[in-house]
């Protein structure tokens, strides 16, 4: 293990770069993931980092020191407490984070179900809806232009690990998709839409879900098959839209198992 405690060595500038700017992560096709729950379940689908940097402090912790084993022969860093919080983005840190490189995307779109996002650009509420994709058993989610990148150290720790059970796509031509998914499309929308429960998802399904504030974008709620809305109660406008998403997802989950 190497120790660093300098703010000039390469390595730690580079990490710490890596950590905040979303266009070298895409440039590098690497990213960040921090704290013990992470690595694991990167480890766990077989996904091994090519670097580890702990803190001095956490260099005892048995988490760390049982992760630490697990990766294996990496360069492993030890940095100053003061470095590693430069990189950590967490009020709390464990003191563990790697670098990993990002799956490789498909070449081919889906054919079954499946999550667009237009638009969606909060990266929590990215995080939440590939953790709800992932708890709902859909597989494939699609991004496409002006969401937060899929990706980056927020959305990682967000989404808790289900990226490495998903295969993301990023920079998706959305409508052209629309136009040749042989299944249901559907599109979430806050009024006048088909009562959700009223639909039936039998077949394989894409949904839709836009951005946080403007919604679906028009073109895209015209190509799709179904225009879908949840019922809410009376006085309430609309859900958060990683709320919705799970309300939907679900709904389907349910009709195919009863």
């Amino acid at each position: 293990m190497k120790a660093i405690a300098s703010r000039d060595n390469p390595t730690f500038k580079s990490l710490r770069v890596l950590a905040g700017d979303p266009r070298r992560q895409r440039s590098e096709g690497r990213t960040l993931i921090e704290g013990p729950h992470l690595l694991a379940a990167a480890l766990d689908h077989g996904l091994a980092p090519d670097l580890v940097a702990v803190s001095e402090g956490a260099s005892v912790n048995p988490e760390v020191i049982n992760l630490l084993a697990r990766v294996g022969k990496v360069e492993t860093l030890c940095l100053r407490a003061a470095l590693f919080d430069e990189i950590s983005e967490l009020a709390t840190p464990v003191g563990i984070l790697a670098r990993i490189a990002m799956p490789s995307e498909a070449e081919d779109m889906p054919v079954g179900d499946c999550l667009l996002l237009d638009a969606v650009q909060d990266a929590g509420n990215v995080g939440a809806l590939l953790r709800t994709a992932a708890a709902a058993g859909v597989r494939d989610v699609l991004l496409g232009t002006g969401c937060a990148g899929a990706w980056t150290p927020r959305v990682l720790r967000a989404a808790q690990g289900a990226h490495f059970g998903l295969q993301i796509r990023e920079q998706v031509d959305l409508a052209d998709f629309l136009q040749h998914y042989g299944g249901t499309s559907v599109a979430a929308v806050a009024h006048d839409g088909v009562s959700l429960y009223a639909c039936d998802f039998a077949r394989p399904t894409a949904w839709l879900f836009g951005n946080e504030g403007a919604g679906i974008a028009p073109e895209f709620v015209t190509l799709a098959t179904v225009r879908a809305t949840i019922p809410l109660a009376t006085g309430s406008e609309s859900l958060n839209v990683a709320a919705a998403a799970a309300v939907c997802l679900f709904e389907m989950r349910r009709q195919r198992t009863i």
